[in-house]
C-alpha cells in the first residue's frame, strides 16, 4: 500500500480478461455554447501537441509552408531534369564524338566545327518521342506523378492544420508571429499549461504536466530509445572482415516505426493506445507469428521498391552532395551524430532541440577526441602522396597561367580537379604537428556533453576499441551518404533474416515496458523514469529499485534522464520515489562537497582551465565546467593556486560535488517562490533575479552576463548543471562499481540509502585512476557476451589509431 498512492494515474499493462476501455474519440463531452470557437476537448493530442512543438521550432507558419513548398519544386526538378537528360541530350555532339558542320549563312567559317550547347540539345519533337518511345521511362514518370499528387494533397492539409495551429498561437496563446522566435519551448509549454486550466483541451484532466506534454509528443520516440538502450532492434551487423558494424539508416528507421506503431498490422490501433491483444501474454506466440508475417510481407516490399528507391537515393546524392565535394573535398572527411548515437545518447522525454542543443554542444570535444588519433604509416603515405599530387597540380597550374589553350587539353580539367581533391583527402590523415595527446581528459570533456559512456571506455581511451566505438556514435560525412545509398539494398535482409528472428522478444517488450496513464493513454513505462521499477543499483539508486536485470534500464538512462528532465522543467512535481532519489543525491553531493575544492578557487582557475581545454566559448557556464573537467590535472601536478600553496589532489566527482553544492545553496528574495528541489540555482527560475550573494563562484559569472535574457541564462546554466551531474554522477557509479581499481585516495563510497544515519562521511580528495572493465559489455547493449575489436575500415578509412605525433599530457 505504500507505493499505491504514488502511481495511482498509471498501472502496468498486465493479462487483461476485457478489452481496454474506449479512446478518446468515443466519448461524448457536452461543450458549452460560449466555447464552440475554443480549443475544448481536443481528440486527438498527440497530433495537436506536435504540431504546436513542430510549428515552434520552424519558426512559424510562413517558414513551415514555404519549406514543403520548396520540397514539391525539388522533387519535379530532380524528376524533369533527370529526364531532360536521358532522353533530349546527344552526348556524341557533345563530348565531340560526332562532327558538327555549321553551314549557315551566319555562322563564320572558323566557328562551322565548333560545338555549341544547342547543338547537344534535342530539338522538342525529337525528345517527347524519345519519351513515348520508352515504355519504362513513361512508368517511372506515372509513379513519380502519383507520388508527388499525393505529396501535393498532403502539403494542402499541413497548410489548413498549420493554419489552425497558427491561429492557436495568436487567440488562445497570445503569441504574435513576429515574437514567436523570442519564446523559448518552456515559455510556450507553461501557457499550454496554464490554458489547459481554463479550456479543457484534455478532458481526463484538470491540470497538464510538463510530463504529459512530453509523452504525448515523444510517445514512440521514448519506445525507439528504449529498445535502443535494451538492444531489441538489429541495428549490430557481424560481418566478415569488417567485424561489429552498427547499421541504422533513415530508411531502416522508417520501416522500424511503420511496422511498430501506425503501418498496417502495427501494434497500436491507434496514435495512443496499444492494441489490447498484445497486454496479453497468453497468445505471445500466435502474436510473434503474426509479426513475423507483417516483418516478411514489410521486407518483400522493400525488395520490390528496392531498384527506385536506389535510383532516387543516388539522384538526390547526386544533385545534393556534387557541387559540395567540389568546392570543398574536405566536407567528406567531417564528422556528424550518427542515427544510431541521436537514439542511443538521447534521454527519455527528450526533445529534438535539446538533444541538437546538447549534442551540439559536445561536437567540438567529440571531433578532438576523434582526431586525436593518428597512424604513423598513413602519415607518411599522406604525406609523400600529397606531394606528388601537388608538384603535379602546381605544373598544371602554371601552365595554364601562361597560356589559357593549356584547358582545351582533353581532361585537364578533370586532372586538376582530382588532384585537388587527392591532396585534400590525404592532408586530413596529416595530423597537426602542435597536437597535444591527451585522451582520457578529452573523452572526459566528452562525457560531460553526451551523458552516456560504457563503463569499458573509462582508462581504455587510448584505444582503437574505444575510438571505434566513438566512431559508432559520432561517424564520417563519407559513411553516412555510403550508409543511406546502400539502406535501399541492406534493408530488405535485415528485415527478413533479422527482425524476424527478434518478433517475440518485441512482443514481449511491448507487454512489460508499456503502462497506461491517465488523460495520456498507453507510453513506455521507461518514459515514466520510475527509479522503483526501472532504476539500477549500480546507478546510485541501490535501496529503492524494486527493478530485476531484465526491467533496469542500462548505462544508467532511468537515472540520467530524470535529473535531465528535472532540470529542464524547473516547475515539474516528481513522484514520490524520484523525489526521494533527487533528494538523497543531493545530499550525497552535500557530503562530497565538504571534502572537494572550494567553488572560489575553481572560479580562479576557470581561464586557466578553458584555456587547456581549447574551449573558444567564454560564457560562464562554459569556463565552471572546463574548470571542473581540468581541476584533478591541475592539483595532480602539484600547480599552485592564488594563495601559493599546493593543493591537495581531488577528483572530477568532488569538483563537480562542489559546484553542485554552490548551486542548490543559492535562495531567492524574501517573499518569492522557490524551487522545489533545489537542482538550479533559484536565482536563475525565470520569476527570479539574478544572484544575490557576491560569494558565490557563479555571481562574478553571471554579472558579467547581465545583457542576457533570464531564460537564455537558465538554458546555459541548466545544460552546464546537468553537465556536472553527468560527471559527478559517472564518477560515483565507478567508485561503487569497481571499488578496488579506484586510488587509494578515495573512500567506498556512502549508499545513498545510508545517508540519512551516515552524518560522519567526510569525502576525500584524491585522484582516480584508470578505470576499465575486464569483460566490456557492446555498446548500446545489455547482454553478456564480449565485444569483439571492431575493425569497421569503412569508418577508419584504413587508419590504425595510435598515439599522437605531438606530445602527450
Amino acid at each position: 500500500m505504500a507505493h499505491f498512492e504514488t502511481y495511482q494515474e498509471y498501472h502496468r499493462i498486465e493479462d487483461f480478461e476485457e478489452d481496454s476501455p474506449a479512446g478518446e474519440e468515443d466519448l461524448l463531452v457536452h461543450v458549452p455554447e460560449s466555447l464552440k470557437d475554443s480549443w475544448h476537448h481536443i481528440k486527438n493530442l498527440d497530433n495537436f501537441f506536435t504540431r504546436i512543438y513542430h510549428f515552434h521550432q520552424k519558426n512559424g507558419f510562413a517558414c513551415m509552408m514555404l519549406s514543403e513548398f520548396f520540397e514539391l519544386i525539388q522533387f519535379l526538378f530532380v524528376v524533369t531534369f533527370t529526364t531532360f537528360l536521358v532522353n533530349c541530350v546527344e552526348y556524341d555532339i557533345l563530348f565531340a564524338n560526332r562532327a558538327v558542320n555549321h553551314t549557315g549563312p551566319g555562322h563564320s567559317p572558323l566557328d562551322r566545327n565548333k560545338v555549341t550547347l544547342p547543338d547537344a540539345i534535342l530539338p522538342s519533337q525529337q525528345c517527347t518521342q524519345r519519351i513515348q518511345d520508352d515504355s519504362w521511362i513513361i512508368f517511372l514518370l506515372i509513379m513519380a506523378a502519383i507520388f508527388w499528387v499525393y505529396r501535393l494533397v498532403k502539403v494542402f492539409c499541413n497548410l489548413l492544420s498549420y493554419w489552425e495551429i497558427r491561429q492557436f498561437y495568436i487567440k488562445a496563446l497570445k503569441i504574435r508571429m513576429d515574437e514567436l522566435c523570442n519564446f523559448t519551448w518552456q515559455e510556450v509549454q507553461g501557457r499550454i499549461i496554464s490554458l489547459q486550466k481554463e479550456q479543457q483541451m484534455c478532458i481526463h484532466k484538470k491540470e497538464l504536466t510538463e510530463l504529459d506534454i512530453y509523452h504525448r509528443i515523444l510517445r514512440f520516440k521514448n519506445y525507439m530509445v528504449a529498445m535502443i538502450n535494451k538492444s531489441v532492434l538489429p541495428v549490430h551487423l557481424q560481418l566478415p572482415l569488417l567485424g561489429n558494424v552498427v547499421f541504422l539508416t533513415q530508411g531502416l528507421k522508417y520501416n522500424f516505426e511503420l511496422i511498430l506503431f501506425w503501418g498496417p498490422g502495427s501494434l497500436f490501433q491507434n496514435k495512443w493506445n496499444l492494441h489490447p491483444k498484445y497486454k496479453r501474454s497468453g497468445n505471445r506466440l500466435e502474436l510473434a507469428q503474426q509479426l513475423s508475417r507483417v516483418i516478411l510481407l514489410m521486407g518483400l516490399a522493400n525488395l520490390l521498391l528496392c531498384p527506385f528507391i536506389l535510383v532516387w537515393q543516388v539522384l538526390y546524392a547526386f544533385f545534393s552532395y556534387t557541387e559540395v565535394i567540389r568546392r570543398e573535398p574536405g566536407s567528406l572527411g567531417a564528422r556528424r551524430w550518427s542515427l544510431y548515437g541521436r537514439l542511443y545518447l538521447r534521454h527519455f522525454n527528450e526533445l529534438n532541440h535539446e538533444l541538437h542543443g546538447r549534442l551540439g554542444r559536445g561536437y567540438k570535444p567529440t571531433s578532438k577526441y576523434m582526431n586525436s588519433f593518428t597512424s604513423p604509416l598513413l602519415t607518411v603515405i599522406a604525406k609523400n602522396v600529397a606531394f606528388f599530387s601537388g608538384s603535379v597540380l602546381a605544373v598544371l597550374i602554371a601552365l595554364t597561367v601562361y597560356d589559357e589553350d593549356v584547358l582545351t587539353v582533353q581532361h585537364i580539367l578533370t586532372a586538376i580537379t582530382v588532384l585537388g581533391v587527392v591532396i585534400t583527402i590525404t592532408r586530413s590523415f596529416i595530423p597537426d604537428e602542435h597536437l597535444v595527446w591527451c585522451p582520457e581528459q578529452l573523452l572526459q570533456c566528452v562525457l560531460a556533453h553526451i551523458h552516456y559512456m560504457p563503463d569499458h571506455w573509462r582508462g581504455n581511451a587510448h584505444t582503437s576499441e574505444t575510438r571505434d566505438e566513438v566512431a559508432q556514435l559520432f561517424q564520417y560525412k563519407a559513411v553516412f551518404i555510403l550508409e543511406e545509398l546502400l539502406s535501399p539494398i541492406v534493408t530488405p535482409f535485415i528485415l527478413i533474416f533479422l527482425l524476424r528472428n527478434k518478433s517475440l522478444e518485441i512482443i514481449d517488450f511491448f507487454r512489460n515496458f508499456t503502462v497506461e496513464v491517465v488523460g495520456v493513454g498507453d507510453i513506455c513505462s521507461f518514459a515514466q523514469m520510475d527509479i522503483r521499477r526501472h532504476g539500477n543499483p549500480a546507478w546510485m539508486s541501490e535501496g529503492q529499485t524494486e527493478a530485476s536485470m531484465y526491467q533496469q534500464a542500462e548505462n544508467g538512462k532511468t537515472e540520467l534522464s530524470l535529473m535531465h528532465f528535472t532540470i529542464k522543467n524547473p516547475r515539474w512535481q516528481p513522484p514520490q520515489e524520484s523525489s526521494v532519489f533527487i533528494s538523497h543525491l543531493k545530499e550525497k553531493v552535500q557530503h562530497d562537497a565538504q571534502g572537494g575544492p572550494s567553488t572560489q578557487l575553481l572560479l580562479s582557475e576557470a581561464p586557466l582551465c578553458t584555456s587547456l581545454q581549447s574551449n573558444e566559448s567564454g560564457t560562464g557556464p562554459d569556463n565552471l565546467l572546463a574548470s571542473v573537467l581540468a581541476h584533478p590535472i591541475l592539483t595532480a601536478s602539484g600547480l599552485q593556486a592564488r594563495d601559493h600553496r599546493f593543493i591537495r589532489p581531488s577528483t572530477a566527482a568532488s569538483a563537480a560535488a562542489s559546484v553542485l553544492a554552490s548551486l542548490s545553496t543559492s535562495q531567492l528574495p524574501q517573499g518569492s517562490r522557490g524551487r522545489p528541489h533545489g537542482l538550479l540555482p533559484s536565482s536563475l527560475h525565470p520569476e527570479a533575479t539574478m544572484y544575490h550573494s557576491d560569494r558565490t563562484a557563479v555571481d562574478s559569472l553571471s554579472n558579467s552576463d547581465s545583457h542576457i535574457r533570464s531564460n537564455a541564462l537558465h538554458s546555459e546554466f541548466a545544460s552546464a548543471e546537468m553537465s556536472l551531474h553527468a560527471i559527478y554522477m559517472h564518477e560515483l557509479h565507478q567508485q561503487s562499481s569497481y571499488p578496488q581499481r579506484t586510488s587509494g585516495h578515495w573512500q567506498n563510497p556512502v549508499p545513498m540509502r545510508d545517508l540519512h544515519t551516515n552524518t560522519s562521511f567526510h569525502a576525500h580528495g584524491g585522484h582516480v585512476s584508470n578505470l576499465s572493465t575486464s569483460s566490456p559489455a557492446p555498446l548500446g547493449g545489455w547482454a553478456e557476451v564480449e565485444e569483439e575489436n571492431l575493425e569497421d575500415q569503412e569508418i577508419n578509412l584504413g587508419s590504425t589509431p595510435t598515439h599522437g605525433t605531438g606530445s602527450s599530457c
